[in-house]
């Protein structure tokens, strides 16, 4: 575990990137307290319709017209 002060942070930031993402863990201090952690950012994919095969059936067809009782409501004549 690596603890710097803010100014060494600054100033060896790149490297510091560099040690976290090799699994190091890196603590930023002000004075002698530590602030700050840097964590690494996950870099996974993001995959549409993952789920796609455990879902049944299709959603509602958001595009087609409402039936006359449905728009009554909605528009509050009921």
């Amino acid at each position: 575990m690596q603890h710097l002060s803010v100014h060494a942070a600054k100033t060896n930031l790149s490297k510091l990137i560099g040690a976290d993402l090799a699994g190091d863990d890196v603590v930023i201090a002000k004075g002698n307290r530590p602030v700050v952690r840097l964590v690494p950012i996950s870099q996974e994919s993001f995959q549409i319709g993952l789920l796609k095969a455990e879902l049944a059936g299709t959603g509602p067809d958001l595009l087609a017209p409402m039936d006359a009782d449905d728009l009554a409501l909605w528009e509050g004549d009921a």
